[in-house]
């Protein structure tokens, strides 16, 4: 089986990764760039080993991967932190998965780095709550209506039961505000804001709104049903807010076009990140969910099929779900390469049992 390494194991997404692959049986290299932090989690899971890295020195990222070995990080935000590790991945030839949530940099993914990883290694980026639930959702949709009837795919993401926001996702969600985004709309990627659409989607006898966002859904579902026109993706987090948040997003935008406006927000961000390894406690997380719905419609808007996921909350899901996917990619490795979807990566069965470990499961409509 080849190694794992966990790039950014300290910080609150990365103890949680820890703790599930340790509990799954896993022996993960714990790596980070404070070896006292490190040295304690790793004696709290048995003994685990410890690799110092700093996104802050490349060249240490770099050295913590060979060929074969399965790169997993979690270390964000993704836009100012990401970077060397998914670089050393592709320098090493190793497997490489991420916890982004951060569309520019998942596109980034994609087009830069995926064309370098071709023939070398598998980039599968986003491979937690953010974005497999919506692939897989919206695989098993198209599978139900039919893939060459269905036009439109659209999801929507969910939390239930609240819990709140670790401090990473606060610091990556603060430095997308002024980001371009994008969507997946008559038949080409294109650019959009973050927020431009709300849409209203009826479950359980009400409305729950959610936000356009980009997501790797755009991204990866258009490989696997090559006559999708359009792929919508919502993220439903900000309740009756969605409308102010679209509000402003509006007003934002001229704003993201005056220079040095992103680098002040980026910089702004990199002190939110300053406070890592903050979030939900135990309690919070047992007392939430996720709900994640995929609607596949034909070109006349006609509804086809609609799937229906539930699971763990967000954390704790995207704990489980990157502890399979690197597990199943040291032990049996991925056959593709350059940068993936999951259902690109796995395969539709493999990733449904895999989602299904994780406590992501089917539901009735």
């Amino acid at each position: 089986m080849a190694r794992v390494v966990l790039f950014g194991a300290t910080g609150y997404t990365g103890r949680l990764t820890a703790e599930a692959m340790a509990a799954a049986g896993a022996r993960p290299v714990l790596a980070g760039r404070d070896r006292a932090r490190l040295e304690a989690l790793a004696t709290r899971l048995g003994g685990l080993p410890v690799a110092e890295a700093d996104t802050a020195r490349p060249a240490s990222v770099r050295d913590l991967v060979g060929p074969g070995d399965v790169l997993v990080s979690t270390v964000g935000p993704f836009l100012t932190r990401g970077e060397p590790a998914v670089r050393a991945a592709v320098d090493a030839g190793a497997t490489y998965l991420d916890a982004t949530g951060e569309p520019p940099f998942l596109r980034r993914v994609f087009e830069e780095h995926g064309p370098r990883a071709t023939g070398r290694c598998a980039l599968i980026p986003a491979f937690g709550y953010d974005f497999v639930p919506g692939n897989l959702a919206g695989a098993l949709a198209l599978a139900a209506a039919g893939e060459p009837l269905v036009a439109r795919v659209t999801v929507g993401y969910f939390v239930t039961g609240g819990g709140g926001f670790s401090s990473g996702t606060m610091a990556s969600g603060a430095g997308l505000l002024l980001e371009p985004g994008f969507a997946w709309r008559g038949g080409k990627l294109r650019r959009e804001r973050l927020a431009r659409r709300v849409r209203a989607f009826p479950i359980g006898g009400r409305d729950w709104l959610g936000v356009t966002y980009g997501g790797s859904e755009h991204l990866a579902l258009p490989r696997i049903a090559p006559g999708l026109r359009d792929v919508e993706v919502y993220l439903g987090w900000f309740g009756r807010r969605s409308r102010a948040l679209q509000v402003f997003s509006a007003v934002g935008a001229p704003l993201a076009r005056v220079p040095g406006a992103r680098g002040l927000a980026r910089a702004a961000t990199g002190r939110l990140a300053g406070k890592t390894g903050q979030g939900p406690d135990a309690d919070a997380r047992r007392a939430g969910g996720s709900l994640i719905v995929a609607v596949a419609s034909d070109a006349g808007g006609r509804e086809l099929a609609q799937v229906r996921l539930r699971g763990p909350d967000p954390y704790t899901l995207t704990a489980r779900l990157l502890t399979w996917g690197a597990q199943r990619a040291a032990a049996s490795g991925v056959p593709g390469t350059g940068a993936l979807g999951p259902v690109d990566a796995f395969g539709l069965d493999a990733l449904q049992q895999g989602a299904a470990a994780a406590g992501l499961h089917r539901v009735e409509a």
